[in-house]
């Protein structure tokens, strides 16, 4: 089993050497970055992975850099380390969606603690983003008529009043209705509806379930 990554950027080698053998020991895949230019460079992990991040980087804020990630497409959990901390800082780089911020010197279970959070919020990241991969993968077999269907369907609109609204006869909204539910492998119209929330796909011209 491919083991889950943990990146660490902090300009201090020693530092980065200590923070590097210690999560090497526990298993982990630990890739070392001197700065963000050549994190950003990399090729982002694809296992559940976390980054510690020091904030006070030569010639960079490391909070600048937390704020950054989401610009590139890079969505992973950040666990601050810093020297040099106050209270501002850690409301900053909490309110940016930071899993810790941690003072130096720390203990080296209060580093595991933290990456071990930072691993299971990342878990359930890559579950959520593979269950809408999975979503879109189904709504791509559906054929034009039928995405119109299922956009009206789970407005709560019944097959009547869609068959209305696209200018076709009820029996025809039922047999679009039957294939798009078994494409999208819904089991009732609640499942039905939450995948639609889930793509952005319900037609927002409809209040939900205005009958």
């Amino acid at each position: 089993m491919t083991p889950d990554c943990i990146c660490v950027i902090d300009d201090d080698p020693d530092v980065r050497g200590s923070i590097g053998s210690l999560l090497r020991s526990i298993g982990y895949d630990v890739r070392l970055y001197d700065g963000p230019a050549a994190f950003l460079a990399a090729t982002p992990p694809t296992v559940p992975a976390c980054l510690i991040l020091d904030i006070r980087l030569a010639g960079e804020n490391g909070l600048d850099v937390q704020e950054r990630l989401a610009g590139h497409g890079i969505h992973i959990p950040v666990v601050l380390i810093t020297g040099h901390g106050d209270i501002p800082m850690t409301v900053r780089g909490m309110r940016a969606g930071a899993i810790d911020v941690l003072p130096k010197p720390f203990e080296d279970e209060q580093l595991l603690a933290a990456v071990a959070t930072a691993l299971d919020t990342d878990r359930v990241r890559l579950a959520e983003a593979a269950g809408i991969a999975g979503l879109q993968a189904c709504h791509e077999r559906l054929t034009p008529r039928e995405k119109d269907v299922m956009a009206l369907v789970v407005t709560g609109l019944m097959n009547k009043q869609v068959a209305a609204r696209l200018s076709l006869s009820e029996i025809t909204i039922k047999i679009h209705r039957g294939n798009m539910m078994r494409k999208m492998e819904a089991q009732s119209l609640a499942d039905l509806v939450r995948m639609a929330e889930q793509l952005g796909v319900r037609d927002a011209t409809i209040h939900r379930f205005n009958i």
